[in-house]
């Protein structure tokens, strides 16, 4: 320590014994490590004994320069603060876990009849949000219980709005049609209110309320309210018995195992809510890595910053050092009984297969890239592949694509989509040169990730145009174009690259092209989702108003007669000379324009 300037042993005793936040810096400014203590003194310390605890702890701690600490007021502040340090810091020496924002919510709005559906993204507080689960099957089979048995909406709010008579929904019993007015204000109102309860697990609350419900309701010979009651008391019932049998009684409580085989680590993740195991979700580590301890609490620390964390989390391992406890308000807890057991087991199980499927594929895409050098002549592995594609119909709503495939996976956050303006409609040579000159201008002036190795969807005349591109920026990266072959079947692409007459075939079963065509076929499905996209949106919004004559009133007046855009394109001139405002020469017009 002393080679590197830092006197631990002289600095120690300015730490205070306050729960704070301490940043391992290195020599050359890099933050090495981020942690949180409950006694910054006593944590900190002991990193600086005569052994350390560990391999990567020693190499860390023999790098460090000098520690940086904030103090703050209590466990969870430090908590807090220590997750949002990670996610700008990245530190070298953290286990990092990505952002995971696929974790899905069961969403009810705040509308007058309100709307249960799902949800992805951050939670705000324009409703009310339950979650969240661990995937998506979780919350759909939820959703259609509590449509079984409450029967509200799920229809967006312009569909709502607008109806005039139920839909199929209600006739097959799965909503109380507050759209037309076939439920009372107050008995949609207790329906959402049961729900509610219900989604926070309080299932013995809802079955006791809907009973009192329904012999309320035969005692005043309501008979057809009680038979209703009855329904949703047996819907309810059915599928708790059939998913809650495992717990018996209402609990929440999560399940977090971490495991590391071969080099590789896992943490899995499950959710038990009102007794009700709702599944589980494995995370990798994005970077770093230590013991199964450290992995745990890791995760603990990041994925429950933001709350949401269950009075008790059974885990497989325990924290070494009581101070790294990552969770004021949680018990951290080995299984105690048959039933937690059982659900332990089962995460570790999951876990197991999880990383054994990334580890395989980890093999798989190491094969393929080795294949590929060998089959391109590349000097270096790719670590990182770019491919481009061009989606239109006949010039109409051109789109271009760029996906990125990065160490061993396809990187769904880098995708990029680039509309193309300026051009002759269907010359797909000038959008190739527009996208990639947005691209790759970036690149040359030092902004951007730089690719290994170029895609381009298409043959000579676009690969052409790919090299015109890179030599006007000054830029020399290695350019492949995937042409689809003769019969345009799997297996029969030529490879064609710069400077080589002969075009390279390599065959279905070749491992290099199977990697090549998985990048080329996510960047045409990109690019044609975007194509379809803005088509859409350009049909549903422009059309009519590039109609002379048609202002918002009479534009509006159409829609709302013809149910949208295609039933005003499939309406005849009579049918729209019916409609307020329309003339005859209007109609022909508009049926012009639109066909």
């Amino acid at each position: 320590m002393r080679d590197m300037g830092f006197d631990a042993k002289a600095w120690l005793p300015t730490v205070p014994e306050d729960p704070g936040v301490y940043r391992m810096i290195g020599a050359d400014e890099d933050v090495l490590y981020v942690g949180k203590a409950k006694n910054l003194r006593r944590r900190v310390s002991s990193y600086f004994q005569r052994t350390p605890s560990s391999p990567r702890i020693g190499l860390m701690v023999a790098q460090v320069a000098r520690v940086d600490i904030t103090v703050v007021r209590s466990e969870a502040e430090a908590l807090i603060l220590e997750n949002n340090l990670i996610k700008s810091l990245r530190p070298k020496y953290n286990i990092l876990f990505r952002d995971d924002k696929s974790y899905p919510y069961i969403r009810i709005s705040n509308d007058r009849f309100p709307r249960i559906g799902f949800f992805r993204g951050t939670v705000g507080r324009d409703a009310r949000y339950f979650g969240p689960l661990p995937n998506v099957w979780a919350v759909r089979d939820t959703i259609q219980l509590v449509q079984r048995a409450f029967l509200l909406r799920t229809c967006e709010n312009s569909v709502f709005a607008n109806r005039s008579r139920p839909c199929l929904l209600h006739q097959i019993h799965r909503c109380s049609a507050p759209c037309v007015d076939l439920v009372s204000k107050e008995d949609y109102d207790e329906d959402v209110r049961l729900t509610a309860l219900f989604l926070n697990g309080r299932h013995s609350e809802v079955i006791d309320k809907l009973s009192a419900q329904m012999n309320a309701a035969a005692e005043a010979l309501a008979f057809e309210k009680a038979a209703q009651i009855r329904d949703q008391i047996r819907a309810l019932s059915k599928v708790l018995h059939k998913q809650f049998a495992d717990s018996a009684r209402d609990e929440d409580l999560d399940i977090v195992v971490a495991i590391e085989r071969d080099g590789a680590a896992c943490v899995n993740h499950a959710m038990v809510r009102g007794g009700r195991h709702l599944g589980d979700h494995a995370h990798f580590p994005a970077a770093g890595q230590g013991s199964a301890a450290d992995m745990l609490v890791a995760f603990l620390s990041q994925h429950y910053a933001s709350g949401n964390a269950p009075r008790r989390i059974v885990v497989n391992v325990l924290p070494e050092d009581e101070v790294e406890a990552p969770l004021p308000g949680s018990t951290l807890a080995l299984a105690r009984n048959e039933r937690e057991r059982a659900w332990a087991d089962m995460a570790l199980k999951n876990a197991e297969i999880a990383l054994r499927a990334k580890i395989d594929a980890g093999a798989r895409a190491s094969h393929r890239v080795a294949a590929l050098v060998e089959a391109l002549e590349l000097d270096i592995a790719p670590e990182r592949i770019e491919c481009f594609d061009i989606s239109h119909t006949m010039g109409e709503a051109t789109v271009a694509s760029c996906v990125v495939w990065a160490n061993g996976a396809m990187r769904n956050g880098e995708y990029r989509r680039y509309n193309i303006d300026g051009i002759t409609p269907g010359d797909d040579y000038a959008a190739m040169r527009q996208v990639l000159t947005r691209r790759y201008e970036k690149v040359a002036s030092g902004e951007g990730a730089r690719p290994d190795l170029v895609l381009i969807d298409g043959g000579k005349g676009q690969l052409g145009i790919a090299v015109e591109v890179m030599a006007e920026l000054g830029l020399d990266l290695p350019l492949v174009g995937v042409a689809k072959g003769e019969e345009r079947k799997m297996g029969a692409e030529e490879l064609i690259r710069p400077g080589v007459s002969a075009g390279l075939v390599l065959g279905p079963d070749h491992p290099a092209l199977h990697l090549i065509a998985e990048i080329r076929d996510e960047a045409h499905r990109f690019a044609i989702a975007g194509h379809r996209a803005k088509r859409a949106k350009k049909r549903l919004t422009s059309t009519l108003e590039d109609i002379p004559g048609i202002g918002p009133a009479r534009r509006k007046r159409l829609l709302t007669t013809f149910g949208g855009l295609a039933g005003v394109r499939n309406a005849t001139v009579e049918d729209l000379c019916r409609v307020e405002g329309i003339s005859r020469k209007l109609a022909e017009q508009i049926q012009r324009q639109l066909n």
